[in-house]
């Protein structure tokens, strides 16, 4: 019965591409200032993907000017993501890159899928 009613209220797929640990997306967020809005694209490394249905969520890691690491999470469900590009694929062997918060440069890249 419970299950049942989690289905209703479950958010429905927006099609968006199947994201792992480690790849490089573009996500392209609808911003509101005010009256106006506005379409914000965030470009990194997947980090940390977790949860499942309605909870789903992603961490984005990238640098922004003067070094300076920036991470954003979004929710997988969230109406106010427009759509999620997928610019490449890594190989890696952890669930969480937490290690690359302390990695800069050339130690901070990731091999490719191939």
């Amino acid at each position: 019965m419970s299950h049942d009613i989690m289905q209703v209220f479950e958010a429905e797929d927006r099609g968006f591409p199947a994201i792992a640990v480690g790849d490089t997306v573009r996500v392209h967020v609808r911003i509101v200032e005010g009256n106006k809005e506005r379409v914000q694209v965030v470009q990194g490394v997947i980090i940390r993907h977790h949860g499942g249905g309605n909870d789903e969520a992603f961490t984005v890691r990238r640098i922004a000017s003067h070094g300076i690491g920036v991470e954003r999470t979004f929710l997988m469900r969230s109406p106010r993501i427009e759509k999620i590009e997928i610019t490449r694929r890594s190989k890696v062997r952890r669930a969480q890159l937490y290690y690359l918060r302390q990695r800069r440069g050339k130690s901070a890249r990731l091999k490719e899928r191939r």
